[in-house]
């Protein structure tokens, strides 16, 4: 007979009358007991005994809620049990046709469910089995035992297991199929309906295979049972047949597939329910993150952890585990990354973020910071990505989630979705009522630092109001010597680019100007964005030939740049253009003399300002006699304006490359030295130097 055919004729023995649903509470419970028996049994037989299940192992009396639910269950469960053991001793017994014996098995199991069939049927021969085994293991000691061993010819048995070695092993891997069947039915009977519905395509092929599942685990229970009686009172014959040894694999193998097919429905149908769970956990999201709240904390367990039975924090300076209450009516900085953060940016943070807890009384260190890691939760978790995380984890001052997997899917989705997270960190500020006040204060931070809080749009608009273009606001954060050079009253000049050759001309040529013109002169080198081995290189060979001075490290020339790339994007939110706002003019110049393939500098002093590219400040500074005269009547910087004028091609081709990852590119940017339109292309870059 094919399953078909044998389907047609199970399930002519399925008349469910409703009234055993009492059984339902009792599955899980009589399955670990099922289990416990299996695992118990004949531990001294090589190949038998099954490892790893502690939950099998441990001491049952010492368990007394799962004795409690064990001693309520009712008694119909009970004489159902032994009323199937006692035909599987009658009807096991000595052979017979297995089919046959199996569906008078479902006549008796008629009324019961499918899931509560195969359990059923399972407990009552692993009652006959524990039976067994359970004499076979006291023998030895106990006269009881002893007795009963006896006239079970338990010594014959006890004699031969070398021969029968193959038959419990065998055994053993026909029992564990069967169990795990059996779990797997169980689990599909347990999943929720408000998220999967029965005509669910996936619940529908495995409500339909259920059945024959269910058949040939109880099948697989009458060849074990036959093979168990056999023992009793066998001889050579039976020892050397492999005849029942060779059934028990093929059916081994049989239900193995079974459970491999209804485990990949399974799966399937939790894809589904965890898709339907994540979408109604999205929508709750983002209903409470629309909601007002008196305080932060229902906003920042939704975000970092929904549970309460773990400390979802790392302190940064203790390292302990610390719990959300400590962030209670605080502004909560999430700093919100994957795990390829830049070392420079870590950096520059954490500075910031030491100076601004050197003043607790002051307003602008009222808040705390969180890094939460936002990773593909789809990619495997591995050692490599666990070093990893917890490298960057000791590298931060300020509190860290405890583990990635805290962050919920839903909640993944969401700052991709409303906070427009890709790949670059981005740091979402919260009010004390758990309010997004900003969803990226990076670029208040690196222009401002501290002083950008509470890190609000009218914060950002009240600091641009007081700003204008100077070299306070280009460089002054970077280097502490800038503030100190403006105050002696020097002339400094800030240059940049890659090519060291030009560089030591640049530099030379520069000092011999400031010499023949008589003015204090200061020059420092802040190489160029992304810096790589070539910038650092130029910074070592600019301090060995003593050219000028340079920023102190790579992270602070990093620093420099990005700052410029912040007030690009800050003035861009605002609705600035190089076309209407002053600032935003000397920001798309300084960026595009960072993208062109030479050198330039920019010369300040006071308010004045003179700035261009490599070759044409070069010849400038080499044409100082040309111009020498203007200076002493205007001053320097003046002078080099005029001289800058002269020397303008209107020949000329800017570019100004932006990050792609922050969302906000424009549509329309002028040209900062001629004022037209730009052309916009797509360029895709490998950063490797």
């Amino acid at each position: 007979m094919d399953d078909h055919e044998i389907l047609k004729e199970v399930e002519a023995t399925h008349v469910p009358d409703g009234s055993p649903f009492v059984v339902k509470p009792f599955l899980h419970i009589i399955l670990h007991i099922i289990e416990d028996i299996f695992q118990r049994a004949a531990p001294s037989v090589p190949g038998f005994v099954q490892q790893g299940s502690t939950q099998a192992t441990r001491d049952l009396k010492d368990d007394k809620v799962y004795q409690s639910g064990f001693f309520d269950m009712p008694d119909l469960l009970s004489l159902t049990i032994n009323k199937v053991s006692c035909e599987i001793s009658s009807k096991c017994f000595g052979g017979g046709d297995a089919h046959e014996t199996t569906l008078g098995f479902f006549n008796t199991l008629a009324r019961y469910s499918w899931d509560a069939k195969v359990v059923l049927a399972m407990a009552a021969f692993a009652l006959n089995y524990g039976e067994f085994w359970f004499v076979a293991q006291l023998y030895p000691t106990d006269p009881l035992a002893k007795s009963v061993g006896l006239l079970k010819q338990l010594p014959d048995i006890l004699k031969r297991t070398d021969t029968l070695q193959s038959k419990f092993e065998a055994l053993s891997n026909l029992i564990k199929a069967m169990l795990d069947v059996a779990k797997c039915i169980i689990e599909f009977k347990e999943l929720p309906a408000q998220y999967i519905a029965p005509d669910t395509p996936e619940m529908v092929t495995a409500t339909a295979h259920i059945p024959t599942a269910v058949y040939w685990t109880i099948r697989s229970i009458v060849v074990c049972a036959t093979q168990i009686m056999g023992l009793i009172g066998m001889g050579d014959a039976y020892i050397v047949s492999t005849a029942k040894s060779l059934e028990i694999s093929r059916l081994a193998h049989k239900v193995n597939s079974i459970h491999s097919h209804l485990k990949t429905q399974l799966n399937l149908c939790y894809k589904i329910i965890d898709e339907k769970r994540h979408i109604e956990a999205y929508q709750a999201l983002v209903r409470l993150m629309e909601t007002p709240h008196i305080d932060n904390l229902k906003v920042l367990r939704a975000l970092i952890y929904a549970k309460d039975d773990q400390l979802p924090l790392v302190e940064g300076s203790t390292r302990r585990r610390a719990g959300l209450e400590l962030l209670r009516r605080k502004n909560v900085l999430l700093l919100i990354s994957d795990l390829d953060v830049s070392h420079d940016e870590l950096f520059i943070l954490e500075q910031m973020y030491q100076e601004s807890r050197q003043n607790p009384t002051r307003t602008e260190s009222q808040y705390e910071v969180v890094w939460m890691p936002v990773l593909d939760r789809t990619a495997p978790w591995t050692e490599e990505k666990q070093q990893q995380f917890e490298n960057l984890q000791r590298m931060m001052p300020w509190f860290s989630i405890h583990h990635p997997s805290m962050v919920d899917p839903a909640v993944i989705r969401y700052v991709k979705e409303f906070w427009h997270f890709k790949k670059k960190p981005i740091l979402v500020v919260l009010d004390l009522q758990g309010k997004v006040v900003n969803t990226n204060a990076l670029h208040m931070m690196w222009i401002w630092g501290s002083l950008a809080f509470p890190f609000t749009s009218a914060r950002e608009e009240a600091l641009w109001r007081e700003e204008s273009w100077r070299l306070e606001l280009l460089a002054d954060s970077v280097d502490p010597a800038i503030q100190t050079w403006i105050t002696e009253g020097k002339y400094i000049c800030l240059y940049g680019g890659e090519d060291i050759e030009w560089i030591r001309k640049f530099t030379l040529t520069a000092q011999a100007m400031a010499k023949a013109a008589g003015i204090p002169w200061e020059m420092l080198y802040v190489g160029k964005s992304n810096p790589k081995e070539k910038v650092r290189r130029n910074m070592a060979t600019i301090a060995v030939e003593r050219l000028s001075h340079t920023l102190q490290d790579i992270p602070l020339i990093w620093f420099f740049w990005v700052r410029l790339e912040s007030m690009w994007h800050s003035k861009m939110k605002q609705g600035k253009s190089a076309e209407n706002d002053l600032i935003m003019q000397e920001i798309v110049t300084m960026l595009s003399f960072d993208r062109s393939d030479q050198g330039w500098a920019v010369i300040c002093k006071g308010s004045e300002m003179a700035k261009s590219k490599g070759e044409t400040i070069l010849k400038c500074f080499g044409d100082y006699e040309l111009w020498k005269l203007n200076a002493q009547q205007k001053g320097l910087i003046p002078a080099i304006n005029d001289y800058l004028r002269e020397l303008y091609s209107p020949h000329h081709c800017n570019r100004l490359i932006l990050p792609g990852t922050t969302g906000s590119i424009p549509e329309r940017v002028v040209c900062a030295d001629c004022g037209q339109l730009m052309e916009m292309f797509i360029m895709y870059r490998c950063c490797t130097d």
